[in-house]
């Protein structure tokens, strides 16, 4: 059933989104019960220094800060693309190749990167070369029936 193929889709999403953001916690985690038994398991004669440790949650910090950075990163970059791509529908597009050309009507915009789909149904990526340009004018359709006075009723 289509249905389920759907479900099955979005809860694979939601999946991977929960386990990537539960592998970070794990990792802080992970990071801080090893700080705990690194300093239960120190050799008494020889104790670390505060300042190694210092240096080691300050190491810890930067690569945390470095990961949400790049995931914001990531969510500006989705944005960007998807004001661009949308800039581009109901405009006329055509390859650097002419092997493909038409007016864009849907934009898909998938994990590898952007799909315009045209009119034709051709498939282009937006990271194809092509030109832009605006769609030719459509004929115009019969006029109104400019008789009729929506005041009469």
């Amino acid at each position: 059933m289509t249905v389920s193929a759907v479900s099955s889709t979005t809860s694979a999403t939601a999946t991977s989104s929960a386990s990537a953001l539960s592998a970070q916690t794990v990792d802080y985690q992970s990071f801080l019960k090893l700080l705990v038994a690194q300093m239960k398991n120190q050799d008494p004669t020889a104790p670390m220094e505060s300042t190694d440790y210092v240096a080691q949650l300050a190491t810890f910090s930067q690569v945390e800060q470095s990961i949400q950075m790049n995931n914001k990163l990531q969510s500006m970059l989705l944005g960007n693309t998807l004001t661009q791509a949308s800039d581009l529908i109901g405009r006329h597009v055509e390859t650097m190749d002419g092997k493909a050309s038409g007016i864009v009507k849907q934009v898909e915009v998938y994990s590898d990167g952007t799909v315009l789909v045209l009119d034709n149904g051709t498939k282009v990526p937006m990271g194809a070369s092509f030109t832009v340009r605006e769609a030719p004018a459509a004929a115009p359709d019969a006029p109104a029936d400019s008789d009729t006075d929506q005041s009469e009723a």
